[in-house]
């Protein structure tokens, strides 16, 4: 039986020492390499090698052969083992976190500024992206100390917002191939929702403020989107849109992403804490976000 598997290697600029070392790689793992190419705009270079193995090509063994690769991946470059049949899948479904992946900012650190505590909530978020809190207790605490902010500090927060560099760029990539792209977030709704509609995304969610007479109450209403929140509507939007799971590709920075990264057809680390970069099947280390597109074959 040959299965069939894509090597996707990228980086601010790929040497042609980093492609021998990529090369010598695969062929130890036993893969052989049918078909090379390389591309760049300018900001990275990808290079991506078609290849094959005599092995079935099981969760398992896919696992192995992305151990076996990573020594080659060096610094400032990483390299994505994708099976073909997510690359090559008419529709796809692609999921991402919010803060720090979609988006540039943690919004919650930029509403605590106006609350004056900034530095302090900045630790407790970084700490729950290691995955040394619970999200959902960190959460809570978090948004207390916005409690009594006029409403209108939503507004000014929305207005510092800025998207990633490439994000853009890989929505309207995804969506131009019929692909279907959503984002989940352990942020607020009434910042990702004017965002969500200006890039026409098919779905999202995040967690909503509560705000009484004018003003922020320091809670949040409902169920928090947390880690297990996260994989659960992965799994949801997946089966609404009619696209098996193996041919979704989940994108995100923090703990919290952990678990719909390893649900996902492929998990991608985007500038990620050491942790979920351990974890995912796949690493972006630079700050352009449309590199995922090149992962995904779209």
């Amino acid at each position: 039986m040959i299965s069939h598997v894509t090597a996707v290697s990228y980086g601010p600029a790929l040497s042609d020492d980093d492609l021998r070392q990529v090369r010598g790689a695969l062929a130890a793992a036993g893969l052989a390499i049918t078909d090379e190419d390389t591309a760049g705009d300018g900001r990275y270079t990808v290079h991506t090698a078609e290849c094959t193995t005599s092995e079935p090509l099981t969760d398992a063994a896919l696992a192995g052969l992305r151990k076996a690769v990573s020594p080659a991946v060096g610094a400032g470059f990483g390299t994505a083992l994708v099976p073909d049949g997510l690359r090559s899948a008419p529709r796809k479904l692609l999921l991402m976190d919010v803060d720090s992946t979609l988006i540039k900012q943690e919004v919650i650190e930029l509403l605590a500024a106006y609350a004056g505590k900034r530095e302090e909530v900045t630790a407790v978020t970084e700490a729950a992206m290691r995955g040394e809190l619970d999200f959902a207790q960190s959460l809570h605490a978090r948004v207390a100390v916005l409690a009594g902010l006029p409403a209108a500090v939503v507004d000014d927060v929305r207005a510092e917002v800025s998207l990633s560099e490439g994000a853009a760029e890989l929505v309207a990539a995804f969506k131009a191939a019929g692909h279907a792209v959503a984002v989940v977030s352990g942020g607020f709704n009434q910042i990702l929702g004017p965002l969500a509609a200006g890039l026409g995304l098919d779905r999202w969610i995040a967690n909503e403020l509560e705000i009484v007479d004018g003003a922020l109450t320091g809670r949040v209403l409902g169920d928090v989107i947390d880690r297990a929140a996260k994989e659960k509507y992965l799994r949801e939007w997946a089966a609404a849109e009619g696209i098996p799971l193996e041919h979704t590709i989940a994108v995100g920075d923090g703990a919290n992403d952990l678990d719909m990264l390893g649900a996902a057809g492929i998990g991608v680390a985007f500038n990620a804490k050491p942790a979920v970069r351990a974890a995912a099947d796949a690493a972006v280390d630079l700050p352009y976000l449309d590199t995922v597109r090149h992962i995904a074959g779209v």
